[in-house]
């Protein structure tokens, strides 16, 4: 008899490293449906009515054959709907958070009708060649002593302390060609310029000036290269965000009367404009009445008890509001 030894070896070799990875799966399905029943069993006798015992026993089919991959998917869900459609291979499973915005960054602008900032022909005399004069332009409720609007400014003032604002600048007659940069009060000048001057002109320039949101008065800081006078209007301001708040409310229900030994859909009323499904609340008048599918608002069972019985369907619904 004559047989290739090496290709026996090699095939021998492929069947062992073909059992070690259906072994090393096994464990993984098996680690990660622990996890799982373990960490919604709870969740389901507690919103579900149902013995967490068997909703486990009744799920145990469906995770021995879901992918490997979705069910890393569902075991690392946030929520119990994303948890049962990653089990059910749903696109987007899993990841129902949204960022709600950075507080740096993502800034809420407030247009307002222009209003005079500061005008250094009337206070503070024009700015002296390769100098920088500092300037309030938050939390303040009369400009006027640096030449401004005997007023908030249109609620500018009023608004607390805020990230940026647009500024109209004009220079009026500076001494000698040159530039003027408006930056935040004690920041670092940067090496840019916010509008450019001949000298004798009356030139401006509408610039976003991001401002110092410290303890000091002053939030903004203006450098000349030549002397020369400076008016300010603000038109608008860039505030942080308010804190979101999460609400969340429940549908009405949806209640079916199911007879024994029939089973029943039961959708529950969809959610309100300006709000999003969360969860699907099921619930039943027997405990011999165990759900088999329950997610975007549908709820579905079988009556197993000997007479009539209650199935009721309700969403969670939730929004993002701002104080």
């Amino acid at each position: 008899m004559n047989f290739n030894r090496s290709a026996l070896v090699l095939a021998l070799a492929g069947t062992l490293a073909a059992s070690a990875a259906m072994a090393g799966e096994a464990e993984d399905r098996a680690a990660l449906s622990r996890q799982l029943l373990d960490r919604w069993s709870g969740h389901v006798e507690e919103a579900h009515k149902q013995p967490g015992g068997q909703w486990s026993q009744e799920m145990a089919p469906l995770l021995d054959v879901v992918s490997l991959d979705d069910l890393r998917k569902a075991a690392a869900s946030k929520n119990f709907d994303d948890m049962n459609n990653a089990l059910l291979g749903k696109a987007g499973a899993g990841d129902s958070t949204q960022a709600f915005g950075d507080p740096n960054t993502d800034l809420v602008y407030v247009p307002i009708a222009p209003c005079r900032l500061l005008d250094t022909r009337v206070a503070g005399g024009p700015i002296a060649a390769n100098t920088v004069r500092s300037f309030d332009v938050t939390a303040v409720s009369d400009y006027s002593f640096q030449g401004g609007s005997a007023s908030n400014c249109n609620g500018a003032g009023a608004a607390g302390s805020f990230a940026a604002a647009v500024i109209n600048f004009t220079v009026v007659t500076p001494s000698a060609a040159g530039y003027i940069t408006a930056f935040p009060y004690l920041g670092t000048q940067p090496l840019a310029s916010t509008l450019n001057y001949t000298a004798g002109s009356i030139v401006g320039n509408l610039s976003v000036v991001q401002l110092d949101q410290g303890a000091s008065a002053n939030e903004m800081s203006v450098y000349s290269f030549a002397q020369t006078h400076l008016v300010a209007d603000i038109v608008g301001y860039y505030k942080n965000p308010a804190a979101a708040l999460f609400e969340c409310v429940e549908t009405a229900q949806t209640i079916n009367t199911v007879n024994a030994g029939a089973t029943s859909n039961a959708n529950a009323p969809a959610c309100a404009a300006g709000y999003t499904q969360t969860a699907t609340n099921c619930q039943s008048s027997t405990w011999e009445m165990p759900f088999v599918y329950f997610t975007a608002g549908t709820c579905s069972a079988q009556n197993n008890s000997s007479g009539t019985a209650q199935l009721r369907a309700s969403r969670t619904c939730c929004r993002v509001r701002f104080p």
